[in-house]
C-alpha cells in the first residue's frame, strides 16, 4: 500500500532576471568561499537588500517555506486498502460465497472483515501524516534582518537569497546563512547533524568537501542560537537549504512493504494455488469419475475451496498487533504503525543514533585534574578547592525557579557537578557577586569573570588547557602555590591529552587575587599571570542500561550499529565503552562520512557488515547506510531523534523515533516512538515483536491445520461418495471454533527461549519455524480422525446417516477446540508451557464450547443442525476422538525434539 507521509516539490526557481542570483549560483559551495565572494554572487552588500530588490527575488524564488504538493483524499487511502493481495482473495471468495444461496451469510462476515480492515488503515495513515506540518512549525515566524541598511523584523517566510540576517541567543536560524561577523557565536545543531553539544562559529576558510557539521562559517535553518551573535548572507530558502533537502529526501524515500505484509501476501498466493487445485480435483474426480451432476459438483468443490480460506486471519492477525502494541506501550515503546510490531520482531539490524539514545544527552563531568592527580568525578572534592569554585563562578548558566539549569550545556554541566557536591552556587554569588568580566571569544577561547573575595578580588578563568596554559605562572597544590615548571606544564599536557584520547571534552581552570579590579577589562590586563587551578574532564555519558541492552541484542543474533554526526574519536570512545566495539576491533571498524563518500556502492555492499561505527554523516550517508544492510536481505531498525535522522527512519523497515527528545519531524516519518528514548527499550520491543508473530504463527497453524483437517475430511469423502458434512456444520464450525481461540493465542506469553533464537529475517515466513510441518500432521490427523469417526459411525456400528453426520461435525469442531491447546507451542510439550496460564484463551475455548454444545442441545437448533437422537455411547466415541489430538501431538512433537528438528528450524544457540 502506498502511504506516503507526505509530497513535496522542490523549490521553483526559473531563469535570472535583473540583479538577482541565478539558480547556478545557489549551487555553490558558500561554506568555501570569502564572506566578500559570496556577497558579490548574490549581488548584496552588508547593508542589505532595497525592499524593491527583496519583492523582485521574492517573486522569482517563492517563499522561504517548505512546500507541500496535494494530498490523496480520504477514498482513495481506503481504495489502496484493498490492494493486497490476501484481501482480494478474500473479496474472490465473498463473491463466490455469496452466488451460493445457502452461504450469503459467509460471504456478509467474509466482508465485514475486509471493510473494519480497510477503515483500520486509513486510520492508522491519517495519523502518519505529521511530518511536513511538523517541519513548517520548526521555522522561525520571525527575523532580523537589514533592509536599506536598517534593521527590521519580517516574516521568515518572505526571506530571500542576499538578505542580511542578524541573530542573537535564543534564535531560530531563519534560513542557510554564510556568516560573516560572528561574536562568540554557539548554535545547537543536534537536530540536523546528531552532534550533542552546540558548535562554537567561527570564519575560517571550510574545505569544498567538508561534513555538514564541519561547515563553521554557516548557520543552518532551524538550528538554534544558544550564545552570542552574528550576521550573515542568506544564501538558500526553503526547500533548497540543508532542512528542505532532507524533507525532499523523505518524500523520495521509496515506499516498503513490512515483512509482515510480505507474508500475508505469500501465503495468500500459496493458499490461492492449493484451493484452486483442489477445487478443480474435487470436481474432476466426482463429475467425471464418479458420475455426480457437475453442478452438484461445481456447488460442491466452491463449497470446499471458501472452507479452505482462512477469512477470520487478517482481523485475527489485527487484533494480535493491536494487543501487542497496548503491551509495548506499557513498556515505553509507542508504535504508530501496527505492521511495526512484527517487524521489529524480525529485525536483525539497529542502526542507532548515539546522542540521546545510547547516551544521555546531556553532558557530565566524569573527570577532575587537581593536585597533581586524576579524580574520579564521583570521589569528594572540597567545595573550597579553586577548581570548584571556578568552574561555577566564571559560567553563565542561570539557575531558574523550578531550580532547573539554563545555558550552555558545557557550563550547565560544570554547576550541576557543584549542586551534586553541595556547592551551594546561589549562596556563593552574594557573597561573590560577579562584578566584571572578560567574555568568551572563540579566537583566544577563554572567558574570565571577577568576584570580591575579602578584601581582595578573584579572577577565575576557564578555558582551552593549551591556551590557558600559555597564560600560568604558577600553580597550586595542596593550598600551596608556587611558580609553576617544566614538568607540571608537561604533567598537565599528558593528562589533557590521556582525557582527550578518551573522548572526554577537557576544560582548564585557573585564577588569581588582585587587589582591585583593572581599569581595562581586556585579556591583557585581566588573563595573564595567572595560577593553574586544575582540569576537568567531560562527555555526553552511555546510558547505564544500554551496554546491557546491547549484549542482549548481541545475544539474540542483533547486530547494533551507531551512526553519529558526533567526531569519530568521541564516537569510538562511547562505542567502545558500551561494547558495540571491543578493544579487538579493528580501526577500520569505524568510518567517517568523508571516507564513505570515497567507497562506491557496489564496494560499500561488500564491506558493510566490516563497520560498527560511522561518524561524522549525513542524512544521505544514514539512508546509504540503511539501504547497504537493506540489500545485503537485512531487516533493518533505525533509530533517531533529529531532522537529519527522518529520511533514514522512512528508509528503514522500522523507523524508531525519541519522545523526549525527537523533534517532531522524526516522530512522523517513524512507525514507533520510545516513550523514554531508551535503547533497552528496543530491545524489550525485539522480544515483544518476536512474541507477537510467534503468536500469530500460532493462530496460522490452529486456522490452516483447522481448515486442512476440513478440506481433507470433504476432498477424501466425495473420492468414496460420502456425503459426510453439510455446509451448515462448515459456516457454524468457522464461525465458532476458528475465531475466538486464534484471537486469544496472540495473548500467549513469550516463551522463554524466543531471545535466544536467530532473527527470523526477510526468509522466514507464516510457515517457517515448524510451523508448516506441524499444520500438515496435525490437519491430516484432524482429517483422518473425523472420517474415522463417520465410518465408525456408519460403517461399522451401522448408525444411521444423520448420526454420522453429526457426529464427524462434533468430532471436528470439539478437536479443533483440543488442538488449540497444542498450538500454545510449535515444539515445547503442552504441559511444559502452562496449559491453563492464559485465562483469555480458557474464556475462548469454553465460550467455542458452550456455542457447539449450544446447537446440540437446543430443541429446534438441534433438528436444523441434525444433531437428535444420540446416545452417550456416540458422546463418548466423539469426546475420545477429539481428545485423541493431544496425546497424538504430544508424541509427535517428543520425536521432532529427539532429532533436534526443533533446533534446527528455530536456529537456537548451544
Amino acid at each position: 500500500m502506498h502511504r506516503s507521509l507526505f509530497i513535496l516539490t522542490l523549490l521553483h526557481s526559473g531563469q535570472e532576471r535583473g540583479n538577482t542570483v541565478s539558480k547556478e549560483q545557489l549551487n555553490k559551495a558558500f561554506f568555501a568561499q570569502t564572506e566578500e565572494e559570496v556577497l558579490t554572487e548574490l549581488n548584496s552588500t552588508r547593508g542589505g537588500l532595497t525592499n524593491e530588490e527583496a519583492a523582485k527575488r521574492l517573486a522569482e524564488y517563492g517563499e522561504n517555506v517548505l512546500e507541500a504538493g496535494e494530498k490523496r483524499t480520504t477514498l482513495q487511502k481506503f481504495l489502496d486498502q484493498f490492494k493486497d493481495f490476501m484481501i482480494l482473495v478474500l473479496l474472490a471468495a465473498a463473491i463466490i460465497s455469496g452466488t451460493i444461496g445457502h452461504e450469503i451469510a459467509d460471504a456478509i462476515i467474509i466482508l465485514a472483515v475486509v471493510i473494519i480492515n480497510a477503515f483500520l488503515g486509513v486510520f492508522q495513515e491519517n495519523k502518519a501524516e505529521e511530518a511536513i506540518e511538523a517541519l513548517k512549525k520548526m521555522a522561525s515566524p520571525l527575523a532580523n534582518v537589514k533592509r536599506g541598511g536598517e534593521v527590521i523584523q519580517v516574516k521568515s517566510e518572505l526571506l530571500v537569497p542576499g538578505d542580511i540576517i542578524v541573530l542573537e541567543a535564543g534564535d531560530v536560524v531563519p534560513a542557510d546563512i554564510r556568516l560573516y561577523d560572528v561574536n562568540s557565536l554557539k548554535v545547537e545543531e543536534a537536530a540536523l547533524t546528531g552532534e550533542s553539544v552546540p558548535v562554537e562559529k567561527d570564519l575560517r576558510d571550510v574545505e569544498t568537501d567538508a561534513a555538514l557539521g564541519d561547515r563553521k562559517n554557516m548557520a543552518f535553518s532551524s538550528t538554534n542560537v544558544t550564545y552570542g551573535r552574528a550576521e550573515g548572507v542568506v544564501v538558500l530558502t526553503g526547500m533548497n537549504t540543508e532542512v528542505g533537502h532532507i524533507a525532499n529526501m523523505l518524500q523520495n524515500a521509496e515506499e516498503k512493504k513490512t515483512p509482515l505484509q510480505i507474508n500475508q501476501d505469500q501465503m495468500g498466493k500459496s493458499l490461492t494455488i492449493l484451493i484452486l487445485v483442489i477445487a478443480v480435483l474435487m470436481f474432476i474426480i466426482g463429475f467425471g469419475f464418479n458420475g455426480r451432476p457437475w453442478l452438484d459438483m461445481l456447488m460442491v468443490s466452491i463449497s470446499v475451496a471458501v472452507a479452505a480460506i482462512p477469512e477470520g486471519l487478517p482481523a485475527i492477525t489485527t487484533i494480535i498487533l493491536a494487543l501487542g502494541t497496548q503491551k509495548m506501550a506499557s513498556r515505553n515503546a509507542l508504535v504508530r504503525k501496527l505492521p511495526a510490531v512484527e517487524t521489529l520482531g524480525g529485525t536483525e539490524v539497529i542502526c542507532s543514533d548515539k546522542t540521546g539514545t545510547l547516551t544521555q544527552n546531556k553532558m557530565t563531568i566524569e573527570k577532575v585534574y587537581y593536585d597533581g592527580q586524576v579524580h574520579n568525578a564521583d570521589e569528594n572534592i572540597d567545595l573550597e578547592l579553586p577548581v570548584m569554585k571556578i568552574m561555577n563562578l566564571a559560567n553563565d548558566t542561570k539557575i531558574a525557579h523550578d531550580k532547573s539549569l539554563i545555558g550552555d550545556p558545557t557550563e550547565t554541566a560544570m554547576v550541576q557537578y557543584g549542586l551534586e557536591k553541595g556547592f551551594d552556587l546561589s549562596a556563593k554569588l552574594v557573597d561573590m557577586p560577579r562584578v566584571a568580566e572578560v567574555p568568551f571569544e572563540s579566537d583566544r577561547k577563554l572567558m574570565s569573570t571577577i568576584h570580591p573575595e575579602g578584601n581582595q578580588f578573584m579572577i577565575a578563568t576557564k578555558g582551552a588547557p593549551d591556551e590557558l596554559l600559555k597564560r600560568c605562572t604558577h600553580i597550586i597544590k595542596a593550598g600551596v602555590i608556587s611558580p609553576i615548571t617544566d614538568a607540571d606544564r608537561n604533567a598537565i599536557l599528558d593528562t589533557n591529552h590521556s582525557l582527550a584520547i578518551q573522548a572526554l571534552r577537557v576544560l582548564a581552570m585557573a585564577f588569581k587575587n588582585v587587589a582591585a579590579v583593572p581599569a581595562k577589562m581586556t585579556t591583557e590586563a585581566v588573563e595573564t599571570d595567572l595560577v593553574f587551578a586544575g582540569l576537568i574532564g567531560m562527555i555526553d555519558p552511555e546510558r547505564p542500561e544500554a551496554k546491557q541492552a546491547i549484549a542482549q541484542a548481541q545475544k539474540a543474533g542483533i547486530r547494533t550499529v551507531m551512526i553519529t554526526g558526533d567526531h569519530r574519536d568521541t564516537a569510538s570512545a562511547i562505542a567502545t565503552r558500551l561494547g558495540i566495539l571491543d578493544e579487538n576491533s579493528s580501526a577500520k571498524a569505524v568510518i567517517t562520512g568523508a571516507e564513505l563518500n570515497d567507497i562506491s556502492d557496489d564496494d560499500f555492499l561488500r564491506t558493510v557488515q566490516n563497520y560498527s561505527v560511522y561518524a561524522r554523516v549525513s542524512p544521505e550517508h544514514k539512508v546509504r547506510i540503511v539501504k547497504a544492510w537493506q540489500d545485503q536481505g537485512k531487516v533493518v531498525a533505525m533509530t533517531g531523534d533529529g531532522v537529519n535522522d527522518a529520511p533514514s527512519l522512512k528508509q528503514a523497515d522500522i523507523g524508531i523515533g525519541m519522545g523526549i527528545t525527537g523533534t517532531e519531524v522524526s516522530k512522523g516519518a517513524s512507525d514507533m516512538v520510545l516513550a523514554d528514548d531508551n535503547f533497552a527499550t528496543i530491545v524489550h520491543a525485539v522480544e515483544e515483536g518476536r512474541k507477537v508473530f510467534a503468536n500469530i504463527q500460532k493462530a496460522v497453524q490452529y486456522l490452516l491445520s483447522a481448515n486442512l483437517g476440513e478440506v481433507l475430511t470433504l476432498f477424501i469423502a466425495t473420492i468414496l461418495g460420502w456425503q459426510i458434512l453439510e455446509p451448515i456444520h462448515l459456516l457454524w464450525i468457522n464461525l465458532v471454533t476458528d475465531v475466538f481461540p486464534a484471537i486469544a493465542l496472540g495473548l500467549e506469553e513469550a516463551e522463554k527461549d524466543v531471545m535466544e533464537q536467530a532473527p527470523r529475517g526477510r526468509s522466514s515466513n507464516f510457515f517457517s519455524n515448524g510451523v508448516f510441518t506441524s499444520m500438515i500432521y496435525q490437519g491430516i490427523y484432524e482429517g483422518g480422525i473425523t472420517l474415522f469417526v463417520f465410518w465408525l459411525a456408519t460403517g461399522y456400528y451401522g448408525f444411521e446417516l444423520h448420526i454420522g453426520e453429526a457426529m464427524a461435525f462434533l468430532t471436528l469442531g470439539f478437536i479443533q477446540l483440543s488442538h488449540a491447546f497444542n498450538c500454545k507451542s510449535v515444539f515445547k510439550s503442552l504441559f511444559s508451557v502452562n496449559p491453563f496460564g492464559n485465562k483469555m484463551f480458557n474464556y475462548a475455548i469454553l465460550l467455542s464450547l458452550a456455542l457447539m454444545l449450544l446447537v446440540a442441545f437446543t430443541p429446534g437448533l438441534n433438528t436444523i443442525f441434525g444433531i437428535y437422537d444420540m446416545t452417550g455411547q456416540q458422546w463418548m466415541i466423539v469426546a475420545a476422538a477429539a481428545l485423541s489430538v493431544i496425546p497424538f501431538v504430544e508424541i509427535m512433537k517428543a520425536i521432532l525434539r529427539a532429532v533436534g528438528y526443533d533446533k534446527k528450524v528455530n536456529q537456537i544457540k548451544a
